[in-house]
């Protein structure tokens, strides 16, 4: 039979769960503004802390969730082939030919990324990226952090119209 004096350390986090939308202060309904680049689609970071941690085991996975999405295409992209000039000055050539990315239609994007991760300081960082279409729409971001020792946040939600 073994025995020990010693306790086993108990894992002690906090759990401390805050979301900056970093758009500067809510409109007097209680919405934040974000204002569409030139671009296509347009990207934003958000940021947030959670309690900071001793070990990186003890990481805080966050959740996010958007209420908008939008949906590829028939054509993701395309790739063009092209003839070279080699080092030699030589020429290599090769078939001049398009090749389209297909097969993604009707696949959806959502405008938040799913998940990060936090630093061990307690820093989180997430991209929004809503797209053109999407001018005019109020967009609902959520996010639910889980700590390292089994406990979940209450849901953080931001509201963003795009302007």
């Amino acid at each position: 039979m073994f025995a020990s004096c010693e306790k086993e350390e108990q894992l002690v986090l906090g759990h401390d769960f805050e979301v900056d939308a970093r758009l500067g202060d809510v409109d007097e309904n209680g919405y934040y503004h974000l204002e569409l680049g030139q671009d296509w689609q347009t990207l934003h970071r958000i940021s947030g802390q959670v309690s900071e941690v001793e070990n990186e085991y003890e990481l805080t996975k966050v959740y996010w969730e958007s209420s908008h999405y939008w949906l590829v295409g028939d054509t993701l992209g395309y790739v063009v082939h092209q003839n070279w000039t080699l080092n030699d000055n030589g020429y290599l050539y090769l078939n001049n030919d398009t090749t389209y990315v297909t097969w993604f239609e009707g696949h959806e994007v959502p405008t938040i990324n799913e998940t990060c991760y936090s630093t061990m300081d307690g820093e989180i960082n997430i991209m929004f990226a809503p797209v053109e279409v999407m001018e005019g729409d109020t967009i609902t971001i959520t996010g639910v952090a889980h700590f390292a020792d089994g406990i979940i946040s209450n849901t953080k939600r931001i509201d963003i119209i795009i302007d």
